[in-house]
Formats: C-alpha cells, structure tokens, sequence
C-alpha cells in the first residue's frame, strides 16, 4: 500500500459466497481520515446479499479496524456476510429466491 494524496491505494478481491460473485473494494485510508469497504455482486450481476437487497454496499469504518482483525478483506467480508445470513429477512428472500415464486 503507498500513500498517495491522503489515500492508501485500494485493494481490490473477488470471491465466491454461495454461488454468488462478489467484489470487494477496500481502501484502508481514504481523504486521509476513514476507511472504505464497498462490495457488489458481479454474477448474477446485482445479486441481493444479506447486506444489501441492491447489490452494492458502500461502508464506510474506523481505520485500522479490518488490518486490527487479522486484515484479511475476504475472510472478513464472508464472516459479515455469514453473519447477517443468519437474520430471518434474508432467510426468508434467499428461500423465495432458490424456490421461484408462484404470485
């Protein structure tokens, strides 16, 4: 990672979670006071995650806190992801989506 104009150059990843092709773009220090993590399904092209019905999250976090956790982006973004699959509204969409609906 280098400096440049207040901004650590972003990194960029893609990986699979449950069938789905996700991007994640993380960008450790941006205008040289936040950290910035966006994510966005690829394949299907805007797919619904349990973060975002949209496909694309943007968040925006405390820096230092995905490298104070180890800094692996991907590993951290599938627990998030994991995570937030467990609620009941993305259980109930993500069954509807794999069944197809009749009405």
């Amino acid at each position: 990672m280098s400096l440049r104009g207040g901004e650590m150059e972003e990194q960029r990843y893609r990986f699979t979670w449950r069938g789905i092709e996700i991007e994640a773009v993380y960008t450790p220090l941006k205008w040289n006071v936040i950290a910035h993590l966006e994510i966005r399904s690829i394949r299907p092209a805007r797919a619904p995650l349990p973060i975002t019905s949209s496909g694309y999250r943007s968040h925006f976090h405390q820096p230092v806190t995905i490298e104070a956790l180890g800094g692996d982006v991907i590993a951290q973004t599938i627990a998030w992801l994991d995570d937030e699959a467990t609620r009941p509204e993305w259980q109930t969409q993500d069954t509807a989506s794999r069944q197809g609906e009749l009405f």
